[in-house]
């Protein structure tokens, strides 16, 4: 895939599940039997300064990157809610006071992954730079997303056409045309001001850029030789001036 790809902070991608009053908030450390990794778990008595609105939210989130850390590693299909509730530390039931469904979850994951990174593409454009520079500006953005997004970006590159055909995920398709106008209207001008070739369909060029970059969150590894923009100037630099000696 696709948005790949990205949707604006549009009220139609703000879905936010319910909150939930947890009664007990004290951590206690277990292992999850699908991971090895450590994961906590509810109990005890309430954490002193801690009111119960913001102990939920804290659960929540907590939840939501546990959830994302499955999607990522097993994939959103082939991941349960007892996966879940069991990296978590609590049980499958539990979940659903706090969820109605991991398609609750991942939901989540995606419109906040949306928000922010149309926000980003969104800045870019609002500098006004010529289209070969708002197009590197882009393209620096997507890079940069790869590591503190890789569940969502992971999600779409493998659950694209799965979730998409949801109600609930329509916005997905209004994402994918919103940013591809984006994309198409800065190498359509890039082309009228002859900075690009004008013998390349610029919808075409951009799916193709597109996919080389989302796919990349499949074996970039934060930490390795190249950091996300190293990546990006690696990329850039194939992009405009090609592999051929000139």
């Amino acid at each position: 895939m696709q948005q790949a790809l990205v949707v604006a902070a549009y009220p139609w991608c703000g879905r936010r599940a319910s909150g939930w009053a947890t009664r007990h908030n004290e951590r206690v450390t277990t292992t999850s039997a699908d991971s090895g990794r450590p994961r906590t778990r509810a109990g005890g008595a309430r954490r002193r300064g801690k009111g119960s609105a913001a102990l939920a939210s804290e659960r929540r989130e907590h939840l939501v990157r546990l959830a994302a850390e499955l999607f990522a590693e097993k994939g959103f299909q082939a991941t349960t809610v007892r996966n879940i509730a069991d990296e978590a530390g609590i049980l499958s039931g539990s979940l659903y006071h706090h969820f109605d469904s991991k398609e609750s979850i991942v939901d989540e994951i995606l419109a906040s992954f949306f928000n922010e990174i149309m926000a980003s593409y969104q800045a870019v454009l609002d500098r006004r730079e010529s289209p070969r520079d708002t197009i590197a500006g882009l393209v620096r953005v997507a890079f940069g997303s790869l590591e503190p997004h890789r569940a969502a970006i992971t999600v779409m590159q493998n659950d694209w056409n799965y979730l998409k055909g949801m109600d609930r995920f329509s916005y997905l398709n209004k994402s994918e045309d919103e940013v591809e106008k984006m994309w198409v209207d800065t190498l359509s001008a890039g082309q009228k001001e002859g900075l690009f070739r004008d013998d390349l369909d610029p919808k075409l060029t951009y799916r193709m850029i597109r996919d080389t970059i989302w796919v990349a969150v499949r074996w970039f590894k934060p930490g390795g030789r190249l950091d996300a923009q190293g990546l990006a100037d690696h990329y850039l630099k194939v992009m405009f001036d090609g592999i051929n000696l000139h």
